[in-house]
């Protein structure tokens, strides 16, 4: 199973004082000493946090996974096909939000998310889709042509008691119905320390995009070991596959 870091919040810092510190760049390369298979970097519309300059670095030294989270707006998609990411995640922005709230809706951009899957795939450019933990949205995934998908784990990670059970069967299912029918499935969102073991667990998981909680705790005890802290959690609980 993979661990993909999201660097977003290093930027977010950054961006507190418009500075040049801390750098995400500096960043991804303690990241991938401490383990990381993947670096996501989510290149919004407004530029909060990680910026062009960025996924340009990135891209010129990254030989693990390059993981793009982008809306798939016509912009982005013109981003994507010059930079060639590894994987392009299509994920639902708007603006207000302080982070992605839920799932794609599917169904109202289907028409234009095909369209821009079929130009990433002519590059050679896997793509993704981040939905919510219901099994008609992974069939509508691979009825876009979608690669795979990221399973939102937001709600279940915010959950307590039964109705944290109740999430964790619904992205159980999820995830098994996507390898039943020939998708990969990924899992994020909300996913911290103690709840991602849960996660780990479920069979035929791919792999696990977590950011926020590993730069907190990256902040305390430095990024390596934070990575290597997160590691850990998933390998000791993930089933062998």
């Amino acid at each position: 199973m993979i661990l993909g870091i999201n660097i977003d919040h290093i930027a977010t810092l950054r961006q507190a004082r418009l500075g040049s510190e801390p750098d995400p760049v500096m960043a991804t390369t303690l990241a991938l000493l401490g383990g990381a298979d993947g670096i996501t970097l989510h290149l919004r519309e407004d530029r909060r946090h990680v910026n062009d300059r960025d996924l340009d670095m990135l891209r010129e030294f990254v030989t693990v996974e390059l993981n793009l989270e982008m809306a798939g707006d016509e912009e982005m998609i013109r981003i994507a096909l010059k930079k060639l990411p590894d994987l392009v995640t299509i994920v639902p922005e708007k603006r207000q939000e302080l982070t992605t709230e839920g799932g794609l809706n599917l169904k109202a951009g289907m028409s234009a998310l095909k369209k821009g899957v079929r130009k990433l795939k002519d590059k050679g450019i896997r793509t993704s889709f981040f939905i919510n933990p219901a099994i008609e949205d992974v069939d509508l995934s691979k009825d876009i042509g979608a690669d795979m998908v990221e399973i939102h784990t937001g709600t279940y990670a915010n959950a307590r008691g039964d109705e944290q059970e109740r999430e964790l069967a619904k992205i159980a299912r999820s995830i098994t119905h996507a390898a039943e029918i020939g998708l990969k499935a990924n899992a994020g969102h909300g996913l911290n320390y103690h709840n991602v073991a849960r996660i780990a667990e479920i069979e035929s998981l791919r792999g696990l995009y977590i950011g926020h909680s590993i730069i907190s705790r990256a902040v305390l005890v430095g990024m390596e070991k934070a990575v290597r802290d997160m590691k850990e959690l998933i390998m000791m609980a993930c089933p062998v596959q």
